[in-house]
């Protein structure tokens, strides 16, 4: 197995593992249902182009369109394939899991006019402090500028049965655009599980009865069997569908790391945060690290060409960085360490940006590393004694969080009052990481040789997580006291050219300074 795979299904088990925690008291009728889902894409059968994908969805009458619901590119590609089919003549119909039956007169106010989107999204729970997070938003305009009929099919449903009871009710709903006298296309949207057709597409099926002969097509998107099964076979990346055994149909348009991560990304998201799109993240980038670095008076433009963004939706992620820069093995295996970590950051020698996240404020942060880069140099990778490289980086995540606060200035950190709470309740290394915190801040304005004591410089987790929530704290109270006017440009801009030729001093300087 090649490396750069190796590493990407490292990180696809670790990130599986994580959201298994996020999601707990998974019933043993939802195992049996994912198992399903499971066996029926294993295996492919052969690889298809694009107009073979489209001839077999012009000639269904039912298309059902798995969606992971968190990645917008799940939703843009269906409509993609509802384009193709609008185009046919045919009236189409949109069957949305989105959207829940008992909102559909509210659904077909909003398509007549009649209701606000603000309103109607209100009433789906999809709230305007959700952003770009949500599907339903460009579903919903989509249909409306088209002029297409939407049908919500999902309803509320709990305990061993519900995924069996909201299959039934889509199917009825389904089952009921498809018997409109002028036979429209209806093309529906739901989560991947469900669209295994011995689940939702059999409960049409039932619905309508064996005299009715409606064509259906089920259409995956990057099912994680069949995608692993092509990365295996060197096959990635050279046909946009596969067909599978029993006739499906499965688009490949993103790795499942990167559809883990849209999840994940939701759950962790922090106010004011929303999704890059992978497409443009390099775009982004140099966007605010263009932003950044007028503010820090520091000319960026002629690096700005040079710097490469990588992204975990890059198979070779790890090759792409070791070509750029000189590493040793150990080096080398501290990054790949840094990859399965799920941690985003800016690696001067190598002048990349690696995004563990498509976070617009964690792509902001490693903007504002890049900058102070271009300002310092070979500086930011001096060798120094343990204590002024602790105090070092946590300057350096102090200029990274300031960055991202120009970018968005909602974004959050934990206070001291966060980590009272996280050293009360976590265990292990989060609470030892909550207690060096709470102690430092307690000693370094007062007595700062007592803190200088405290510093975790044996234990690389230690290490690291203490100065980053330091960082974190000092670049959080830099802009606070920035935006107040508090601290003038010149002096901000000292900051980002400043070599750190004595760190500590700096670092507690600052800590003195915005104490006021």
């Amino acid at each position: 197995m090649r490396a750069s795979l190796a590493l990407h299904l490292a990180l696809f088990r670790r990130q599986k593992a994580q959201i298994a925690r996020a999601i707990e008291g998974q019933s043993a009728a939802f195992r049996a249902y994912e198992a399903r889902y499971r066996r029926r894409t294993s295996e492919y059968r052969r690889v298809l182009t694009a107009s073979a994908v489209s001839q077999r969805v012009q000639a269904a009458d039912v298309v059902y369109v798995g969606d992971y619901h968190t990645l917008p590119l799940a939703q843009e590609t269906y409509l993609e394939l509802v384009e193709g089919v609008r185009e046919a003549g045919r009236r189409v119909v949109l069957a949305l899991e989105c959207v829940e039956g008992r909102h559909q007169a509210a659904v077909e106010a909003y398509l007549a006019g009649r209701l606000a989107e603000r309103a109607l999204l209100a009433r789906l729970g999809q709230g305007a402090n959700q952003g770009s997070w949500s599907g339903p938003r460009t579903l919903l305009a989509y249909a409306k500028r088209h002029r297409l009929e939407v049908v919500g099919i999902d309803r509320r449903a709990q305990g061993e049965r519900s995924l069996e009871l909201r299959d039934a009710y889509a199917a009825e709903r389904i089952a009921r655009a498809v018997r409109a006298e002028d036979k429209p296309r209806v093309m529906v949207l739901v989560g991947q599980y469900h669209v295994a057709p011995c689940h939702l597409p059999a409960q049409v099926e039932h619905a309508l009865g064996e005299a009715h002969g409606a064509r259906g097509l089920v259409v995956y998107q990057n099912a994680e069997g069949v995608y692993w099964r092509l990365a295996r076979e060197g096959k990635v990346g050279i046909s946009p569908a596969v067909e599978l055994p029993d006739g499906a149909l499965c688009l490949l348009n993103a790795s499942p790391v990167v559809c883990q991560q849209s999840f994940l990304d939701y759950l962790e998201a922090e106010s004011g945060d929303s999704p890059l799109r992978d497409r443009s993240a390099a775009e982004r980038f140099r966007e605010m690290a263009s932003l950044i670095g007028r503010l820090a008076g520091v000319p960026v433009a002629r690096w700005l060409d040079e710097v490469e963004v990588v992204t975990a939706a890059d198979e070779d992620a790890l090759g792409r960085i070791q070509q750029r820069g000189r590493f040793t093995q150990g080096e080398l295996l501290q990054l790949r360490r840094h990859i399965l970590s799920r941690e985003s950051c800016y690696i001067p020698r190598a002048r990349t940006a690696y995004l563990a996240s498509l976070s617009l404020n964690h792509a902001a942060e490693e903007a504002a590393h890049f900058v102070r880069h271009c300002a310092v140099g070979d500086a930011m990778e001096a060798p120094r004694r343990a204590s002024d490289a602790f105090y070092a980086r946590c300057l350096e995540e102090a200029l990274g969080f300031f960055g991202s606060k120009l970018v968005n200035p909602r974004r959050a950190c934990l206070g001291t009052g966060e980590w009272a709470l996280r050293f009360a309740g976590a265990r292990g290394v989060e609470r030892q990481i909550a207690a060096f915190v709470l102690a430092h801040k307690a000693a370094e304005v007062e007595v700062p040789d007592e803190a200088v004591k405290l510093l975790p410089l044996r234990k690389d987790r230690l290490f690291h997580g203490v100065s980053h929530a330091l960082g974190y704290l000092l670049g959080d109270a830099l802009y606070r006291d920035f935006d107040g006017g508090q601290v003038e440009r010149a002096e901000l801009r000292a900051l980002f050219r400043d070599p750190l030729e004595d760190p500590r001093a700096t670092y507690f300087d600052w800590v003195r300074r915005l104490s006021r």
